[in-house]
């Protein structure tokens, strides 16, 4: 089950989106199913962000009084750079938004009003993008510990990263790779990579 968080200022459209991912009309049997967050605050979202909460998708409007769109999604992008972003805003703002999307790596820019399909056929892309980029990195981690260029535990912190965002307190690289601070990792992150090596024998 994948977890969304949505983000706007305004209550009726947020339940509107919420509506659009967890109506039982609108999950049949062959849907995905949604834990779906809403949040009217910016900076609540990042909050929850930094609990720990792994969110493989985040929807976000561009127009809000205490933070727009794009600075919000940069600054989530630092907490969980492996959620897929979206943000929704109207036509007049497309022009301006166009290479600040570029810049906090905005998966799509969807418009207001959506159409329901337009906005549910985003969010599988944007999810099978996200789930395409986890399989392609953990097959390379283990082409990397068959060569010996990363250790079991580094591929193993890196497992409990994605999982829980921040519990290792890593780096992340350019290039989506981790830099390890060993004098910054919590002992129960060093312990939870042991557990982890340990399941795998």
């Amino acid at each position: 089950m994948h977890r969304i968080m949505l983000v706007d200022d305004e209550r009726n459209i947020l339940s509107a989106l919420r509506r659009l991912f967890v109506s039982p009309s609108l999950q049949d049997a062959g849907s995905p199913k949604f834990q779906v967050e809403t949040f009217t605050s910016p900076q609540q979202a990042l909050l929850r962000a930094e609990e720990g909460v792994v969110f493989d998708l985040v929807i976000s409007d561009y127009r809000m009084p205490e933070m727009d769109g794009v600075a919000f999604l940069k600054a989530l992008r630092q907490i969980q750079p492996h959620a897929e972003r979206l943000i929704l805003s109207g036509y007049a703002d497309l022009e301006a938004l166009v290479g600040a999307i570029n810049e906090a790596q905005i998966f799509r820019f969807i418009s207001k009003p959506w159409h329901d399909y337009e906005l549910k056929s985003a969010v599988a892309q944007a999810l099978a993008h996200r789930d395409l980029l986890r399989d392609n990195q953990q097959l390379a981690d283990h082409v990397r510990l068959q060569i010996g260029v990363i250790s079991k535990q580094e591929m193993a912190l890196r497992r409990l990263e994605e999982e829980s965002p921040g519990i290792t307190k890593v780096h992340w690289g350019e290039d989506g790779s981790v830099i390890f601070d060993e004098t910054e990792l919590s002992d129960s992150a060093v312990q939870e990579a042991d557990k982890w090596l340990n399941s795998k024998k």
